[in-house]
């Protein structure tokens, strides 16, 4: 079985890739209709790498990392300020992308944030703050079935605010292992409500910080690099943590109107922590606690978001609370991920190429609110079949370049009324978090799918209730929160 899906991916999936790549790159202007009237060389090259990433992308012929990794590379190569030099002398060099902007996607600002996340997390778990926090948070839940579904759908999601997804989620399908042992088979309608709470929390709970979710990120680097907008940490969280609260109390009363429990009581037995004391422990909490507070912060004292993600680092490092080994903890596939995102949005922009987009389309003649309804609904199925990084990489940059032309058009009033850039490129983020009606469409759900409680008719059913309710919530409140210009 393994080897016909590694047939079908080199031997059809990736021609067909190649094909349609190299066909772009070399087929006559004329083919892009009225765009081609102002089509550069490099801008051509560049709709080629663009459609490489989407299907590479798409049909994961390699892991998503990889191809992010190649988009980078070739980017290098081909419509940089220092191209082969045979491919700088087909067009003007004004035309190329500075080497450094393409280069520094490895090390964007919001790269270091997402590191600094990810420096937490590793930290938390190595010293048990995380089993500790699970604990303390369950605790005042008690046993009775419908609060502690509450407080697993609260405590998963804002775990999910500060770790991976994937993490949160396989973390708590360990603590609630012994709970879906111990409830009697008269109840599997109740585990499977439990085990749905885990995906449904774990994709909700990432929208509330930049650093909960790819697509945040995503979000927040390509307003900040290509529409000069600035989204600190807490004015982020500020605005999408209660919607994150809203999401997750409709969930509850969905899962236990879906899957009622039968028994009285649930118990969860989280074990304490207790190793011994040292002076590591208490740099590892004190140091999670003011990075937090900083990053809520950041309006009092000015710093920086991103460089607030550093301290961390900077700290457990020196202490050696950090170290060598834990560096290969580091979610680097992710930052890699995210990275070729953002040296997509560079291209798009350096080249001249989404200036030349917004000028061949007539903004004026569109609706608004029909710009948000296809941008969020293209998103959202996408987002069910490939990355959720993935797709967001891909959108948000175009998104941005709409907005661009939107804000010149006479519908430009209109559109900042709707929050403009920002308004439709975090909605663009939400959609893609909210996606989860199948096994494959994120980590935690194919996590919940392993425990072979949850069938896809259930996943599905949950899923698209959910997805379809973050959808038309996210609209309302992104539109009415975000209001940058």
């Amino acid at each position: 079985m393994a080897n016909s899906k590694f047939n079908v991916k080199y031997c059809v999936l990736l021609p067909i890739v190649l094909a349609v790549t190299i066909f772009l790159w070399c087929c006559p202007a004329s083919f892009f209709g009225s765009l081609g009237d102002v089509l550069t060389v490099t801008q051509q090259r560049t709709i080629a790498i663009f459609a490489f990433a989407a299907l590479m992308w798409i049909f994961e012929i390699v892991p998503n990392w990889v191809t992010s990794l190649m988009v980078i590379v070739i980017s290098l190569l081909t419509i940089s300020s220092k191209s082969i030099s045979f491919l700088m002398k087909t067009g003007d060099a004004s035309q190329f992308v500075p080497m450094k902007e393409l280069m520094r996607s490895f090390a964007d600002p919001v790269v270091m944030l997402f590191l600094g996340g990810f420096v937490l997390a590793i930290v938390a778990s190595k010293y048990g703050m995380d089993v500790t926090m699970a604990r303390i948070l369950l605790k005042p839940f008690g046993k009775k079935p419908k609060t502690v579904l509450l407080g697993v759908l609260i405590v998963i999601s804002v775990f999910s605010m500060f770790m991976s997804n994937t993490a949160t989620a396989a973390m708590f399908l360990a603590f609630l292992a012994p709970v879906f042992a111990s409830l009697p088979d008269t109840d599997a309608r109740g585990k499977v409500g439990i085990a749905l709470a885990i995906p449904i929390a774990a994709n909700v709970g990432g929208i509330g910080t930049p650093i909960g979710t790819p697509p945040n990120a995503t979000a927040v680097g390509n307003l900040e690099s290509l529409a000069n907008i600035t989204i600190g940490f807490g004015d982020w969280a500020m605005r999408m943590i209660p919607y994150v609260i809203v999401m997750i109390l409709f969930a509850w009363v969905l899962l236990c109107i879906f899957y009622p429990f039968k028994s009285k009581e649930i118990i969860l037995e989280i074990k304490k922590d207790d190793h011994k004391k040292t002076y590591k422990d208490y740099v590892a909490w004190i140091t999670f606690g003011v990075t937090i507070i900083l990053w809520m912060t950041e309006q009092l004292h000015g710093i920086s978001s991103n460089i607030v993600a550093l301290i961390p680092l900077c700290v457990y490092t020196a202490t050696g609370v950090f170290g060598k080994n834990d560096i290969k903890e580091i979610n680097w596939e992710v930052l890699w991920l995210v990275a070729g995102g953002f040296a997509l949005g560079y291209a798009l922009d350096g080249t001249g190429l989404a200036k030349a987009l917004v000028t061949s389309i007539d903004f004026s003649a569109m609706s608004i609110i029909v710009v948000f309804i296809v941008a969020g609904l293209i998103c959202y199925l996408l987002s069910n079949f490939i990355s959720n990084s993935a797709t967001a990489a891909l959108l948000i940059p175009i998104m941005i370049a709409m907005g661009k032309g939107l804000m010149e058009s006479s519908n430009a009033d209109a559109f900042m009324a709707f929050g403009g850039q920002a308004g439709l490129s975090v909605f663009v983020a939400v959609c893609a978090s909210v996606a989860m009606c199948l096994p494959i469409s994120t980590p935690p759900n194919a996590i919940a799918a392993s425990t072979g409680l949850v069938e896809t008719k259930d996943m599905t059913k949950v899923g698209l209730i959910v997805g379809i309710v973050g959808l038309v919530l996210g609209f309302f409140w992104v539109t009415k929160f975000f209001p940058f210009a």
